[in-house]
Order: C-alpha cells, then sequence, then structure tokens
C-alpha cells in the first residue's frame, strides 16, 4: 500500500517497513540510551525505558491532516483510513520486534555500549505507536493493543483525534491527543485538516479522553505561529480533564524543515514561560521537565505517574 516513491523517501531516514503500510525507526534516545548517553523525557516523566521501547506506527502515510510542524512528508499522505489488505495485528508485533533487533544489532561492535541494555533491548516492552501517520486510521488498532497486552507490554497512541469513535474505544497504557492551536481558525492553519467538521471531530475526542486513565495533551509550540490564547489552551484542557498535559516545543527535524525554519523553535525557556500561562488558566502546576527535549510536564498534583 505505501506507494514506492514515499518508501525510498522513509527508507533513506532508515524507517524499516514491516507490513504493506506499517514501519518501525529506531529512535534516536534509543540509542542514546543503549550508550549510556541520556534517556526519553517519557523515562524520566513515566518510568519507560527508552532502550526498550519500540517506535512504530501501522498506518504509515495514511492520515486527514497535513500538519506543517510533522516530520513527515504531508504532500504523501492519503486517506484517513487503511483500508484493502490489513496488516494482521500478531504479525505486526512479531515483525516489528525482529526488526527492532535487526536496527539495533550493529550496537553489538561498539564498545561504549552498555551490553545489558543491549540485551534486554532484544526484547521491547513499550510500543510507542506514534511514528508517522494517525494511528487510528488502522482498522485492528484496538485488537492490536489487547495482543501487545497479553505479552505484558505497554502502549503510547498518539492521535491527532480526528476519529473520536475510535479514540472511545482504545484502551492504550497512555492516549495522547495532540494540541496546536487554542481555537478553530488557528487548528485549520497549522493542522490543515481534510475534513470539514474537524473541530467537532477534535472536540469529541477530547470528551472521551476524559474517560481513560492516562489520558494526555501534548501541546505543540511553533514560536511565532500558536503561542497565543494559553487560556484557550486551558479551556480544551478542562473539556479533556487529562491526567497529564506536555507542552513541548516544536522541533526543526525532517520534512518540517521545509516548513519551518530553527526560529519557529522555540527555547526551553520559552516553552516554561508559556506552560506557566497555561497552568495558572488550567489550575495545574508544572511537575517535571527536561530541558534537552524541551518539554515541560503539567498536572493537578504529583501522583501516580510512574508506569
Amino acid at each position: 500500500m505505501i506507494w514506492e516513491e514515499l518508501r525510498k523517501l522513509l527508507e533513506k531516514q532508515q524507517y524499516a517497513f514491516i507490513g504493506r503500510h506499517s514501519a518501525v525507526k529506531i529512535c534516536s534516545w534509543t540509542k542514546k540510551s543503549l550508550l549510556d548517553e541520556d534517556i526519553c523525557y517519557k523515562q524520566q516523566f513515566y518510568g519507560i525505558e527508552s532502550h526498550r521501547c519500540c517506535q512504530m506506527s501501522p498506518s504509515i502515510g495514511f492520515c486527514s491532516n497535513k500538519c506543517l510542524f510533522c516530520w513527515r512528508p504531508i504532500e504523501y499522505t492519503k486517506g484517513h483510513i487503511v483500508s484493502g489488505d490489513i496488516d494482521e495485528p500478531k504479525e505486526l508485533i512479531k515483525n516489528a520486534v525482529l526488526m527492532q533487533r535487526r536496527q539495533i544489532e550493529g550496537f553489538r561492535g561498539n564498545s561504549k555500549v552498555n551490553m545489558q541494555k543491549f540485551e534486554e533491548a532484544q526484547e521491547p516492552m513499550q510500543f510507542a505507536i506514534s511514528l508517522a501517520g494517525e494511528p487510528t486510521a488502522y482498522p485492528k488498532l484496538k485488537e492490536f493493543i489487547k495482543e501487545l497486552y497479553k505479552l505484558g507490554k505497554t502502549t503510547f497512541v498518539v492521535s491527532n483525534g480526528m476519529n473520536p469513535d475510535i479514540i472511545k474505544e482504545i484502551e492504550p497504557t497512555q492516549l495522547y491527543i495532540s494540541v496546536a492551536a487554542p481555537n478553530k481558525e488557528l487548528m485549520k492553519k497549522i493542522n490543515q485538516p481534510e475534513l470539514g467538521d474537524y473541530w467537532e471531530r477534535f472536540n469529541k475526542s477530547l470528551e472521551n479522553l476524559r474517560e481513560k486513565k492516562r489520558g494526555t495533551l501534548r501541546i505543540t509550540l511553533i514560536k511565532g505561529w500558536n503561542m497565543v490564547e494559553p487560556e484557550g489552551y486551558a479551556k480544551l484542557i478542562e473539556k479533556a480533564q487529562p491526567k497529564f498535559v506536555e507542552v513541548k516545543a516544536y522541533m526543526n527535524v525532517g520534512f518540517s524543515k521545509q516548513r519551518f525554519d530553527m526560529e519557529h523553535m522555540p527555547l526551553h525557556e520559552e516553552v516554561r514561560a508559556f506552560a506557566e500561562k497555561i497552568a495558572e488558566h488550567a489550575g495545574m502546576q508544572i511537575i517535571d521537565e527536561k530541558k534537552a527535549s524541551r518539554v515541560v510536564l503539567l498536572m493537578k498534583e504529583d501522583v501516580d505517574r510512574k508506569l
């Protein structure tokens, strides 16, 4: 299902395809963890082990939005639901683990590698279903998550909120909805949604997020674009009632470099300052932060965040 031109583009960026519409890519934080250089903010915030995290997508190239800040080539985005011959959950899991092992095999001969971590990394225990494409576009996402649970693995799903019915039915360990604007007009400009009722869909997904034990909003800040109306973001937080709110800088990486410059990437101090404004309006507080990732964690109070 992945047309050849897109496949070649992504393979140059070290995406490894594991099915008709699915892929794995080793995260830079996984590599850094294996070398004992650093860890992902998700390990610091939630206890996820970076060296045992599998970053993957069951829906490469499928999304109903064409977000300007996205690191993938949005020009190749097709329909918002995967159709035709669908990759089966059990096969996807098996192939993802095998590909993860193959991709990190080169670390075996590196004298700087933590070999205990390397051996543990042979069996990834966390699936970050957020690589590229919209996860809820995969019709068997609910079954995929259940199969991972049977194997004792945890799951993080990051969604654009355009499929609220799927948001309602899935139960990942932690469910994210991505937020890039405090109002309908700015969302249309930044997210470039193809669905006419995008704002209604997004807000319904926020309502459905209230039911999740570890619901999360990830607010991506683009300097000069959406660092406005902190009270608007607070209203969205009030609607969703998430356990966690991550306020994170846009990162000038991948294909987003064709749409934004380094100047659009706020400094950590700027992220924190804007997060403080959101927190004040939302009745939350800054609980944690990681400067290297330019991200701040907001919660009502610091309870039960480690998995």
